[in-house]
């Protein structure tokens, strides 16, 4: 089971060809009870050229691509389509259903981002303040400037301390363990800095590693969302988990979602699957170490990967963050804060990451706000979205889009570990925006 070892927090998102599978039963679709059905024409689509996009996605499934796929389009807060298709279960063979619940992953990051935001309207932290005045265990912390001849870390102090701002960014210079061709990540991976037994002890291992980068000078991904989670418990003195659900999750009526599925729910967690030895399989917790298993209450709330929901539960935090931090009567963030989310925050020294053929985050195309990123010039990406769009992804290949310019957002739910990135759900994230957009011939209803 070597190969899958990628599974641990990867932010690449799934779609690798596999063996060819016959064709998935389809679940009878339910729309979310959130969101009045509309006809395709009324909110400005082609409904022969949306039909592209169910095709395409059925294709996946059909292929053996993909064990099953739940998209979900709405626009001026009406469901334009809401399509399950295929398997939950590999091994069992029952059907997706509508209400299946997926694993999030790093789709949880704009959640927490927005639990941020709620600190900082209460004037608990300001974006400038140094990471040390919540973390002062940060305080010494180290840059990596190279290896000696021995393979041993050169260090050198920071050039200053990392700010919240960077914190939220990426660019706050910490590692994470997704890859193995450095040092920081390989203490990452050493320490199992992502199954700390609790936020304190993965503050604990972090101290004794150093930073990738000075602070602010270059776009990396990383610990950081999970380093806010720690932030977020001790502003509130709430456990992560307990915040959420108090301050968005019920609020919202996200009644599906959470860091663990209780067993009441166990029956409707969609199968986890890879690629594994060339054939598309699900896969399990007793099969692999690095696969949580999420029927159990956590030891640590990941806020960088950590929870689960529904299609239906996310979509109403995408409608609140349409609705400039309102839905249904609820209001979570103001129309300013939702603002500064959704705004690019990298500054043009920073270096841009390294994406390998993809477009790199931290360039003026493609920005980066608060724990999202943002598609600052659509046309440098090649990408039909309107400008200012934001979007983030799961490694079980979970993928949305929120795009404020023509008030619409996408939903895309699979579960298929991928470590190719270049192969992975990059692929079909992108051809989903492709096929919505090219069917919004009357963006101006």
């Amino acid at each position: 089971m070597k190969k899958l070892g990628f599974l641990a927090a990867s932010c690449a998102v799934a779609l690798l060809v596999a063996t060819p599978a016959g064709a998935r039963p389809k679940a009878a679709p339910a729309a979310p009870v959130l969101f009045a059905p509309a006809t395709p024409e009324a909110e400005g689509f082609d409904s022969a050229r949306l039909a592209r996009l169910l095709a395409a996605m059925h294709e996946q499934v059909d292929s053996g691509q993909l064990a099953g796929v739940q998209t979900m389009l709405v626009r001026h807060g009406r469901l334009v389509s809401f399509d399950t298709y295929g398997k939950a279960s590999l091994a069992t063979g029952a059907p997706l259903q509508s209400d299946s619940i997926f694993r999030l992953y790093s789709q949880t990051k704009p959640t927490i981002g927005v639990a941020m935001m709620i600190l900082f309207e209460e004037g608990k932290w300001r974006l400038e303040d140094p990471v040390t005045k919540y973390i002062p265990e940060f305080a010494n912390l180290k840059v990596i400037a190279g290896l000696d001849k021995d393979g041993k870390p050169l260090l050198e102090d920071m050039k200053h301390v990392p700010t919240m701002r960077e914190l939220m960014t990426h660019t706050a210079g910490f590692g994470y363990g997704l890859e193995s061709d450095n040092y920081v990540d390989q203490q990452f991976q050493a320490q199992h800095v992502l199954a700390s037994n609790g936020l304190q002890d993965m503050i604990n291992k972090i101290v004794t590693i150093p930073l990738r980068y000075q602070p602010g000078t270059h776009w990396s991904y990383s610990a950081a969302v999970d380093i806010q989670g720690y932030i977020i418990e001790k502003l509130s003195g709430m456990r992560l988990a307990d915040f959420m659900k108090k301050n968005i999750y019920d609020p919202l009526g996200m009644k599906d979602t959470g860091f663990y599925v209780p067993a009441d729910k166990v029956a409707r967690l969609a199968g986890a699957n890879a690629v594994v030895n060339g054939k598309l399989m699900e896969i399990t917790p007793a099969m692999t170490p690095l696969l949580q298993d999420f029927t159990k209450v956590p030891a640590m709330d990941s806020g960088g990967g950590g929870s689960l929901g529904t299609a239906a539960d996310y979509a109403r935090f995408c409608q609140m963050m349409l609705n400039h931090g309102e839905l249904n009567g609820v209001r979570i963030l103001s129309p300013a804060s939702v603002a500064l989310i959704e705004s690019n925050q990298i500054e043009p020294t920073v270096v841009p990451y390294d994406a390998k053929g993809r477009a790199p985050i931290g360039t003026d195309a493609l920005g980066f706000g608060l724990d999202v990123a943002i598609a600052t010039d659509p046309a440098k990406l090649g990408s039909l979205v309107g400008k200012g769009s934001f979007f983030w992804g799961g490694a079980a290949g979970t993928w949305f889009w929120i795009d404020p310019t023509n008030d619409l957002f996408f939903l895309g739910m699979i579960q298929k570990f991928d470590k190719e990135e270049k192969t992975g759900n990059d692929n079909i994230s992108t051809l989903s925006q492709t096929l919505v957009y090219q069917a919004l011939t009357n963006p101006a209803r």
